[in-house]
């Protein structure tokens, strides 16, 4: 068995949208059986393609690339804004399509000369954003079940990711304004870009041209 070195290291998050993402690695040319059948196993590696594959929480993935622990990861945008790690930024997949946005109750007014309760999993993305506004906020950090801040009067508004709305109407919620477009990206640590430049660069350009033709 080679050593973390030898292979490329690519972080996958869990879910949905790894699996996608795998498949379009597999595409790629860099498939591993091994991961199609995987028990609770949570590393697989096929020595032949010279490829080592996670399974990580999403919100992880960036933290093992920049770290080192992989060479290449797919990440939400959200992720990417929200803690900035020190990663190199190589590819939109046009996968996970959804947008941040804020959200509140039906009939919301902005409160002109309160101090707004923002309610949010994106605390960074949300003070960055009313910031730009000048607008004085108090960010509430909540981990999840984030429509119910309004809904109980704990918050004003909700920043959080939207995908088809359903919840938010289901709950009497409604999108009063769209931050940022989000979808998942090919991240690169920025030491394994330089010592592993031509196969992370072949793995790239197999990708663009998949989601190219997608398009």
């Amino acid at each position: 068995m080679g050593t973390v070195r030898d292979y490329i290291n690519i972080a996958l998050p869990k879910g949905r949208l790894g699996e996608k993402a795998y498949s379009l690695l597999k595409n790629s040319g860099f498939e591993c059986p091994a991961i199609e059948d995987p028990g609770r196993k949570l590393i697989f590696e096929n020595p032949e393609k010279g490829v080592r594959y996670f399974w990580v929480k999403p919100s992880d993935v960036a933290i093992y690339v920049e770290r080192g622990a992989a060479d290449l990861g797919i990440v939400g945008k959200d992720i990417l804004l929200e803690y900035a790690p020190d990663v190199y930024e190589l590819l939109d997949l046009q996968m996970g399509k959804c947008h941040m946005a804020v959200a509140g109750k039906s009939g919301f007014r902005d409160p002109i000369g309160q101090t707004l309760r923002v309610a949010t999993k994106f605390p960074n993305i949300a003070t960055d954003y009313y910031n730009s506004k000048c607008r004085d906020i108090d960010i509430i950090h909540l981990n999840g079940s984030i429509e119910l801040a309004p809904i109980l009067d704990l918050s004003h508004v909700i920043v959080d990711i939207v995908e088809t709305g359903s919840t938010l109407k289901e709950n009497d919620l409604v999108v009063y304004e769209r931050i940022v477009p989000i979808s998942a990206r090919l991240i690169a640590n920025t030491a394994s870009y330089q010592f592993k430049d031509k196969t992370i660069n072949e793995i790239c350009e197999s990708l663009r041209r998949q989601v190219e033709n997608k398009a």
